[in-house]
């Protein structure tokens, strides 16, 4: 005796389902794909420490530690300020973000970008976007060259860490 032939999709009144990569196909389709986990635990982390730095204001002493760096040596580095920066942008004070680290202010929306990208990729199962070697290099160049020359005494005004 021979068992039946398998039914293809749509046949033998079984309706076929489509699910996107990723998806839980076993008791019903998930509403998030499995692929979109890392972006979106990736922004829930960084949503709740934008959020804890924006309601710890990093301008009062004692809520965040001191950069080393600037503890040791008195140089500023390429991420002094960065915390007030982000302060002032989730309180939407670019002037001030702007004084404490200007870098910053112009890295932030990029990296929101890039994230949105990689989840709107994930969720339809495609890789996450590669950044060309080029690019990074040219990033590690871009925050080297600002940490010195935040440093230097006729830049500090301008590039140095307000408020530090």
């Amino acid at each position: 005796m021979t068992s039946p032939p398998a039914a293809r999709p749509g046949e033998g009144g079984v309706a076929a389902t489509s699910h996107p990569p990723g998806a839980r196909a076993a008791g019903g389709p998930s509403l998030v794909p499995r692929a979109a986990a890392a972006p979106l635990a990736t922004g829930a982390l960084v949503a709740a420490a934008t959020a804890y730095v924006a309601l710890v204001d990093p301008n009062r002493p004692g809520h965040y530690l001191t950069c080393p760096l600037l503890a040791l040596t008195g140089f500023a580095c390429p991420g002094c300020g960065g915390l007030r920066a982000t302060h002032d942008l989730a309180h939407l004070d670019l002037a001030g973000a702007w004084a404490a680290n200007p870098l910053w202010v112009l890295v932030a929306p990029v990296l929101v970008v890039l994230w949105l990208v990689w989840l709107a990729r994930a969720w339809r199962g495609l890789p996450g976007p590669r950044v060309p070697g080029g690019v990074a290099w040219a990033s590690l160049a871009v925050l080297v060259l600002f940490g010195v020359l935040r440093n230097v005494p006729v830049l500090t005004g301008w590039l140095g860490p307000a408020g530090g």
